[in-house]
């Protein structure tokens, strides 16, 4: 189960509405599975939503109706929120309304018609190709002596572009979850969605190096079945993959400063660019929705169009 996020409710909640709440907090923990951080935001939207509803003069939730819920999202603009933030509350309301339906605390869903702001979508920064082979090889230079922190290092980016994975499904990952025959890795994403996603052969030779080389010599009591450990010999934890991302790319001449995210940016693109179909890259990134996806192919026609520009004389 997942840590219990601490959230503080605004000051004169109804008690009705603090152990609603506290339900609702219970609801996000133990069926959606969700992390700490996700749940801490859901709860302090949602706290925000109810202090509004109570200072309505609303005494009850199922009162909620699509007004209220506009007139909150208002009030939030109105205090310069961003759209992404904004996008984020309508989220916690829809997803809020329709718990409150499913378990009969309302007679309707409210949020069902809620709309979210429109987000500015800026294309993410990518690496080229030739940018991410020099990643590559500049991190296999440093490993050349074989120190077990250098062919750890190599397998984690390998993999990073090879998979597109997050980082914390990354860090999560356990010896059972590599089949070294299929070259295929086992992850379990947002929600504990468990899905495979191929890796190739450079991707699968670090890893071998990794794991019958470097892990042995580095690995200490407590490291359990995790792949990849950090200095200590336990289960690395995300900013040590953040900054050895970092600290590696700045190796790279003129490439852009990009973390694990901006490599499963980079793994999308590429597969895209070359031929995969978007339902593919759907399922191999574990996106729930094609939408989310779809923001990659604004990346590859960005660069069609620059290299029109750049060739066509009519451009």
């Amino acid at each position: 189960m997942s840590e219990q996020p601490e959230v503080s409710e605004p000051d004169g909640l109804p008690e009705g509405f603090v152990r609603l709440l506290g339900e609702y907090e219970r609801h996000l923990v133990s069926e959606r599975d969700l992390t700490a951080h996700t749940v801490r935001a859901y709860l302090g939207d949602i706290s925000s939503l109810l202090d509004h509803a109570h200072r309505l003069g609303f005494s009850d939730v199922a009162e909620l109706d699509l007004r209220s819920l506009r007139s909150w999202l208002a009030k939030q603009q109105s205090l310069g929120l961003s759209r992404t933030t904004l996008a984020r509350r309508a989220t916690a309301a829809r997803v809020f309304t329709a718990w409150l339906q499913r378990t009969g605390r309302a007679p309707t869903d409210a949020g069902a018609s809620l709309g979210s702001p429109k987000q500015h979508k800026s294309l993410p920064p990518v690496l080229r190709a030739d940018e991410a082979a020099d990643l590559i090889r500049s991190a296999a230079a440093i490993a050349d002596d074989g120190s077990p922190v250098g062919l750890r290092d190599v397998a984690m980016l390998e993999l990073l572009y090879a998979t597109g994975i997050r980082v914390g499904e990354l860090v999560g990952l356990d010896i059972d979850d590599l089949d070294d025959d299929r070259q295929v890795v086992r992850v379990f994403g947002k929600g504990r969605k468990e899905r495979s996603v191929p890796y190739g052969r450079p991707a699968a030779r670090a890893l071998k190096f990794w794991l019958e080389l470097g892990r042995p010599v580095l690995r200490a009591e407590g490291a359990g079945a995790a792949v990849f450990l950090g200095a200590r010999g336990r289960r690395i934890d995300q900013r040590a993959v953040r900054d050895l991302v970092h600290r590696r790319i700045a190796d790279v001449p003129g490439a852009p400063d990009i973390g694990p995210h901006g490599l499963r940016h980079t793994a999308a693109t590429h597969l895209l660019e070359g031929g995969a179909d978007l339902r593919s890259v759907q399922e191999l990134l574990g996106h729930a929705s094609l939408a989310t996806t779809q923001l990659y192919t604004h990346v590859t026609t960005d660069r069609l169009r620059a290299a029109y520009r750049q060739a066509h004389p009519r451009a």
